[in-house]
């Protein structure tokens, strides 16, 4: 088993800006705890963030001007901000696989799992492990390391992933323990980046 970790959309205009909620904020302190084990044991992370074009992008007619490419809103929140190992991959839809490069990255990589974190659980992180699924990935969604705008939204799509698309769904201190448990029984190698 070959993991990934997709951080997908931590960005100032969703956690600071015209799209922040205050239930985004509480998924930081377990994302950052998630992402730093990842690093020390070789795993890739990936950020997975909009970077729109303004009065192009059919998501901005939708939500109102947010991410805009090259502005301080679609920049990655400071508290998880990206290390020179790390990747990052720009999108202009909800999914991270749509038009991107990601797929192609995740196969160069080797992964065959992606663990999910970011917002909004009903909208990007739901349409990325929909594509990720039709391409034939294992999916993890990590509950509290992602969000929705409501608990009603949120929980929803939790339940969708687990039923539609086979995600497991786990907290972080679970997926910590299951694969040090693996790795210990051999059964989980670790990456080296």
């Amino acid at each position: 088993m070959k993991l990934a970790i997709l951080v997908i959309d931590m960005l100032k205009d969703f956690i600071e800006g015209p799209l922040s909620s205050l239930r985004f904020k509480k998924v930081i302190p377990c994302i950052s705890k998630l992402i730093n084990w990842a690093r020390e044991r070789g795993i890739p992370v990936i950020y997975v963030n909009d970077s729109h074009i303004p009065e192009v992008d059919r998501e901005l007619k939708l939500w109102g001007p947010h991410a805009i490419r090259g502005s301080p809103g679609a920049e990655v929140i400071s508290e998880l901000k990206p290390s020179e190992k790390d990747f990052v991959v720009l999108k202009r839809r909800y999914s991270g696989f749509y038009a991107t490069e990601l797929d192609t990255l995740l196969r160069e990589l080797s992964v065959d799992t992606l663990v999910l974190t970011g917002i909004s659980t009903d909208v990007c992180v739901l349409h990325t492990a929909a594509d990720a699924f039709f391409r034939n990935y294992e999916l993890i969604v990590v509950e509290d390391c992602v969000e929705a705008f409501t608990e009603e939204g949120h929980r929803w799509a939790l339940e969708y992933m687990k039923k539609i698309y086979g995600a497991k769904i786990m907290k972080s201190e679970e997926l910590i323990k299951e694969f040090q448990n693996m790795q210990t029984n051999n059964q989980f190698e670790p990456q080296h980046s």
